[in-house]
């Protein structure tokens, strides 16, 4: 429910801003800025989905800061600038200062050094921003073989190139870096041609381009942890893993679409390969394209998807389950903590980071791991106690911050500013103001995402089996006289409130099964979108994503549907876009050990 005349009206300005202004994102994030204005009380990480501006990031109640100059960053970090390495590149129409102006745009992705590379007979360009995490003096890119017949540009981490380097050897390969994973992507592509990818552990969005055959090929990790977007227009090709660099290039164009406006707001995100822009979309999840320069159309495969394997139960026990898992996560944990610069861990006191913090614990030194949380006012999200109690345990050198309403004002301007597609997940603001404390002392920090989507942590995974017997022994009539009841319910801001889940699971209950976990989520209801935009919002349309992960679903319970829903659409298009915004918004690299291909497969 749209719960007032002010939340409808703010609605309308947020959609009137991004249909007028979203070519220019700074301009929009004035715009979005100025409808933010509410009178009433805030809960301490925004309100849940469903409340009235759910879909906006709000500030949190004051809470004490622990850390006093946490807004201060130190010399050397990020300041005044978003999102770390970065890529960018085209092919066709274009020229030197189309790069220079995509490659600036993405500055703040990689401080520490740019690269640029031309090939001297076809019309391709490549550029990059690097922060450098392995081999500082041997990683610079664009890298190309000492042939020169192979180059690169590679944003993210491959956490297994010593052993896929040490494979190359042995058939006869010779490196020219010490210890570069991006070297191994050139000798890894003429070993093993697209079948390298099958091979790669990590996270990463590359974009390698092979002379002899004159053909670009762009690809993404599994889960989509980097991102890269992607056109074709006025005889132009080209990437970048943002949006605000693509558009940089003057052959391109930028206009919003209408049915991603749609989808946004029934998502809070815009689901992949769309974007926010006609013609211009994101490379999917374990997606690769290539491209045959400089005039042929692309050719997309897709060379990962995630899928539940038949109920067979391994051997064992569960006692023997959880011993295997726990080797594997210590395995996935150990791979992640390998960098040439300081490592730390995002540490909320919940399972999944804190069992990441354990595992950590055991692989270093005693008193050099670093962990981060943050505290908020309000008990029913604080948890800060809890991670306290866990780092005291493993003996880490642990540092909280408080979620103060000055700090987190700054922090959301800062954000708006360099968002150039929005997100509408409320945890992006205290997610990134912990980014910025954890950089002050380390470069790379190890989180807990992937975990609630693996292993059916989220609430709608304990609600399935009562919805389902709702939906089976409730008539239509009768639920529609009980929603109505319950909107009459006071609104807390409590999280996870009874009011909030009851008014939730009947508003998804209202709908066929397989919209249940999007409308869940939703910040709006399809009828209410086509309220606000004033043009139809098929369900059919604005949901086709989440009914595509529903009915490609090789399990047919509820729970398994679920998971394919919570892993394919909410984890790639909003919970690790939201990681990867915080961290590199502070030059920070997050990595997700439950997202490593041992653990998942």
């Amino acid at each position: 429910m749209l719960g007032d005349l002010a939340g409808l009206r703010h609605l309308r300005r947020l959609a009137q801003a991004l249909r007028r202004d979203l070519v220019h994102p700074d301009t929009a994030s004035t715009a979005l800025g100025d409808g933010l204005h509410h009178g009433g009380a805030l809960a301490a990480d925004g309100s849940a989905r469903g409340a009235p501006l759910a879909h906006l990031l709000r500030v949190a109640a004051a809470a004490p800061l622990l850390d006093p100059d946490l807004a201060e960053p130190r010399a050397g970090t990020a300041r005044g600038v978003a999102i770390v390495c970065g890529i960018a590149g085209f092919v066709g129409r274009g020229d030197a200062q189309d790069l220079r102006r995509m490659s600036a745009a993405l500055v703040h992705r990689g401080p520490d050094g740019e690269g640029s590379w031309r090939d001297p007979v076809a019309p391709v360009w490549l550029g990059q921003r690097r922060l450098a995490v392995l081999d500082p003096a041997g990683g610079r890119q664009p890298m190309s073989t000492p042939e020169g017949d192979l180059v690169v540009v590679f944003n993210g981490e491959i956490y297994n190139h010593a052993e896929l380097r040490g494979e190359l050897e042995a058939a006869g390969h010779r490196f020219a870096s010490d210890h570069s994973d991006t070297e191994v992507l050139l000798h890894g592509y003429r070993a093993w041609g697209e079948q390298l990818l099958a091979r790669l552990e990590g996270m990463w969005a590359f974009a390698l381009y092979d002379r002899g055959r004159r053909r670009l090929w762009l690809a993404r990790d599994r889960f989509g942890k980097k991102p890269p977007f992607w056109t074709r227009q006025r005889g132009c090709f080209a990437f970048a893993s943002e949006l605000g660099a693509l558009v940089r290039h003057r052959a391109l164009e930028a206009r919003l679409s209408p049915r991603a406006l749609r989808k946004y707001f029934a998502h809070g995100y815009v689901p992949s390969p769309g974007s926010l822009y006609a013609g211009i979309e994101k490379l999917v999840a374990g997606g690769a394209l290539w491209l045959d320069a400089p005039d042929a159309q692309p050719r997309l495969t897709r060379w990962w998807e995630f899928s539940l394997a038949p109920e067979e139960a391994p051997t064992g026990g569960p006692d023997a389950w959880a011993e295997d898992l726990r080797e594997r996560l210590g395995r996935a944990v150990r791979r992640r903590l390998v960098a040439d610069v300081p490592v730390g861990i995002l540490l909320s006191g919940g399972i999944d980071s804190s069992g990441i913090a354990a595992l950590a614990a055991g692989s270093v030194k005693p008193g050099e791991l670093r962990t981060f949380s943050v505290g908020f006012e309000e008990a029913s999200f604080d948890e800060s106690h809890h991670a306290q109690r866990v780092a005291e345990s493993i003996g880490a050198r642990h540092r909280a911050i408080g979620f103060r309403a000055d700090t987190a004002r700054a922090a959301f301007a800062e954000i708006l500013t360099r968002l150039d597609e929005p997100l509408a997940d409320p945890s992006l603001l205290p997610a990134s103001l912990l980014c910025r404390a954890a950089r002050r002392d380390v470069t790379v920090a190890l989180g807990g995402d992937g975990a609630d989507e693996l292993f059916a942590g989220y609430a709608p995974f304990r609600a399935l089996r009562l919805a389902g017997l709702y939906a089976r022994l409730v008539p239509k009539p009768l639920h529609a006289a009980i929603r109505l009841l319950a909107a009459r319910l006071p609104t807390s801001h409590a999280y996870l409130s009874l009011d909030f889940r009851l008014k939730r699971a009947l508003a998804g209950l209202s709908y066929p099964a397989r919209l249940w976990n999007p409308i869940w989520l939703a910040p709006l209801e399809p009828r209410e979108i086509a309220e606000l935009l004033g043009e139809p919002a098929p369900v059919e349309e604005i949901y086709s994503e989440a009914i595509e992960a529903w009915e490609g679903c090789s399990g047919q319970s509820l729970v398994d549907r679920t998971l394919v829903f919570f892993t394919r659409l909410y984890l790639e298009n909003d919970v690790l876009v939201k990681m990867d915004r915080a961290g590199m918004l502070h030059s920070l690299e997050v990595r997700s050990p439950y997202l490593d291909r041992e653990v998942v497969e």
